[in-house]
């Protein structure tokens, strides 16, 4: 009997405002199930009984899953159309959300990466729903939605705390926000449409292209990995190096926290304008510009101004959303995106993991911060450079 051949499901999604306020939704759960946990980590170790080497394993589990999982989104994406993906990767998040609070260590640590499976399938697919869907909106809903995911994750460290007192313990505080991943997989069901007829001959013939092959991914992927190493190894390790310059703990916590919602109000202007020119790389060094400043302002007088060094910091790491927007804009259609939006977050998270290591590492070696800094450094220009030939308007 002769086999049948598969029809590809149709990809575009019709451009409503509906599906906007969705994928803005979507955004917003995917940090929370990560920057909460370690609001309440402690708790968590002294009821379960865990060691350190679990909540080493449960904090860098994200990473890894966001790398690995990542990169199959796109034969996901292709085989079920990107409307079922997406609510796929919802799915998982919410039932990842609900496991790790079920049971003990291991359950914990299942549910946590069948959640962050979700987040990093929602993290390579979301890019290209903005691609195809607000074709002519690139910047705006990039912005949005870079926005959404850092108001995201500062609510899921902010809240996760006052949840955790009103719920009566840390498992209905986190279970809680499996409640925000209904809501999105319910509004994305109702507003995920897609146009009629399936995907091009063109994008089937990307589907079998490797973008291994092509050097303009390759500079996209390492400076998507580059400031994602920055944003890792200041994550970190800043509050630390603020302590040690003299800093209280309260204000370094909220020097971290300035430096997290800077990004909020930068993503919302700079990839709207950015995106309205043929090269992106003018904007991504003048945000490079600010990351030296504040590295610089660090690596030789933490002491004398630790809130203008922070405030450079933040604004120099909202070059995230420009890595969005080049990933978007450096594909010609919605499978090409998806290939690279795969390729630069998967291989891109590997390489920032390594970062805050080799940066505690150095300290540790060096027993000073001037040797990590320099290496920091060295990140932030390697970042300028990629990301001046990623912006430019060229396509993989």
């Amino acid at each position: 009997m002769q086999e049948k051949t598969r029809v590809p499901a149709s990809r575009v999604l019709i451009g409503t405002g509906l599906l906007g306020v969705a994928v803005l939704l979507a955004a917003l759960n995917l940090r929370p199930a990560v920057t909460s946990v370690g609001a309440v980590l402690d708790e968590m170790r002294d009821t379960l009984g865990a060691s350190a080497t679990w909540a080493g394993a449960l904090t860098t589990a994200p990473g890894l899953c966001f790398a690995l999982a990542g990169l199959t989104a796109p034969v996901v994406a292709r085989r079920l159309g990107i409307a079922v993906a997406v609510a796929l990767a919802l799915a998982l998040l919410a039932g990842g959300l609900v496991l790790r609070v079920l049971d003990g260590p291991l359950v914990v640590l299942g549910g946590t990466l069948i959640g962050t499976a979700g987040i990093a399938l929602a993290n390579v697919l979301i890019p290209v729903v903005v691609k195809e869907s607000f074709a002519t909106r690139i910047g705006l809903m990039t912005g949005l939605y870079t926005g959404a995911l850092q108001a995201g994750g500062a609510l899921g460290s902010a809240l996760t705390p006052p949840l955790d007192s009103a719920f009566g313990g840390w498992r209905p505080g986190l279970g809680s926000w499996a409640a925000l991943a209904v809501a999105a997989l319910v509004l994305w069901l109702a507003a995920a449409r897609t146009r009629p007829g399936g995907p091009t001959s063109g994008e089937n013939a990307t589907a079998a292209r490797s973008l291994f092959r092509s050097p303009l991914a390759w500079v996209v992927t390492i400076f998507f990995g580059l400031q994602a190493c920055l944003a890792y190894i200041v994550m970190g390790w800043l509050p630390q190096v603020l302590m040690d310059a003299g800093v209280s703990r309260a204000d370094a916590g909220l020097l971290m926290g300035l430096v997290s919602l800077l990004g909020l109000p930068v993503s919302l202007i700079v990839p709207p304008l950015a995106a309205k020119r043929g090269s992106q790389s003018g904007w991504i060094l003048l945000l490079g510009v600010f990351g030296i400043a504040g590295v610089t302002g660090l690596m030789v007088a933490p002491e004398a101004a630790p809130l203008l060094w922070s405030i450079f910091l933040g604004i120099g790491m909202a070059v995230f959303s420009l890595a969005l927007t080049t990933i978007a804009l450096r594909a010609r259609t919605g499978a090409e995106t998806a290939k690279l939006s795969a390729m630069a977050q998967g291989i891109g998270y590997l390489l920032a993991a390594v970062g805050p290591f080799l940066f505690g590492l150095l300290h540790d070696v060096t027993h000073g911060w001037s040797v990590p800094f320099a290496m920091l450094l060295a990140v932030v220009v390697g970042q300028m450079v990629f990301g001046f030939f990623a912006g430019r308007p060229r396509y993989v």
